[in-house]
């Protein structure tokens, strides 16, 4: 299978696995507002704070999670292979040069943010760009400059909006009821049926379990995108070596980073949380930021 074909594949699925996220989130929300009784306007109410609230976190996100990480500018003085592989790869897929910034910190990382191209910025550790040769700091330079490139940033921006709505909601649904003022309709208080028992135990259910369902979903997004900027970043290096050799120092490396957390984690080159190694549960899997190095590396060898 071709870089090509690979990065098309991904596309797809990607974009299936969007529809249903979103088909989710309207589903729930209305059997959540059914369920416990609530007027659906209860629904566009919560969507609308949430998206404002998302859309912020979105439009700053870049500069928020830079300061989380402690990330400084990085020099061309200071970061030589660094800052004149980005130069040579954007140059070669004529995109605007991103802000270079590195992390003070010896574990092996790095990570792309930004909401498009124009304000984009790639952010490497410093125990990443001493340990790797400049073949495999290309390697991985490409495989982020690729998440720009193909708007992962973007996308896993609009995935996380999702998820804090479907978030907020469910807990703004399980709070009015534990509260009881739900807003429900009172003319229908003799009516107690099995179906309304249903409903409420579907509605709170799905208040429960929604936060995490949409979770899953968006790691599986991002697992995706992962095997996709690979296959992208070699399209633009012309060599796999480089990044299928980075991939395999960064995958015995198993400092933490610890700048980083449960909130940016997906944001990464590889987990930054806890290299995991052997074998991995099918559960386990869904809970993953990232796909395991050694599928990615399997998946690259593919690539002819």
């Amino acid at each position: 299978m071709t870089h090509l074909q690979l990065i098309q594949r991904n596309k797809q699925k990607s974009a299936a696995i969007m529809v249903l996220f979103v088909g989710f989130i309207v589903g729930a929300s209305y059997l959540i507002a059914t369920g416990l009784q609530y007027d659906l306007s209860f629904v566009g109410i919560a969507l609308i704070l949430s998206g404002i609230v998302s859309f912020s976190s979105y439009w700053w996100s870049d500069k928020v999670i830079l300061s989380i990480s402690k990330a400084r500018p990085a020099t061309k003085a200071e970061f030589f292979d660094y800052y004149t592989v980005a130069e040579n790869i954007v140059s070669g897929q004529r995109m605007p040069m991103p802000k270079l910034y590195v992390i003070d910190d010896s574990a092996m990382n790095a990570f792309a943010t930004g909401r498009d191209p124009e304000h984009a910025v790639v952010c490497a550790t410093t125990g990443l760009l001493s340990r790797l040769t400049r073949g495999e700091i290309e390697g991985v330079v490409a495989h982020e400059l690729s998440h720009v490139q193909n708007y992962d940033i973007r996308l896993m921006s609009v995935v996380t909006i999702l998820v804090g709505m479907i978030a907020l909601l469910s807990d703004w649904a399980l709070r009015m009821t534990f509260w009881g003022r739900s807003g429900r309709s009172r003319d229908n208080d003799k009516e107690s049926g099995q179906l309304q028992i249903i409903l409420a135990v579907v509605g709170i259910a799905l208040a429960l379990l929604s936060p995490i369902i949409a979770q899953i979903i968006q790691l599986s997004i991002s697992r995706k995108r992962e095997f996709l900027a690979d296959a992208s970043g070699i399209g633009m290096t012309r060599n796999p070596r480089g990044l299928m050799a980075a991939l395999k120092k960064i995958s015995a490396d198993t400092e933490p980073l610890e700048a980083a957390n449960k909130a940016t984690a997906h944001l990464y080159f590889s987990n930054p949380l806890k290299n995991t190694h052997g074998a991995i549960s099918w559960f386990s899997k869904l809970f993953q930021t990232h796909p395991p190095i050694a599928e990615r590396i399997a998946a690259l060898e593919k690539i002819s």
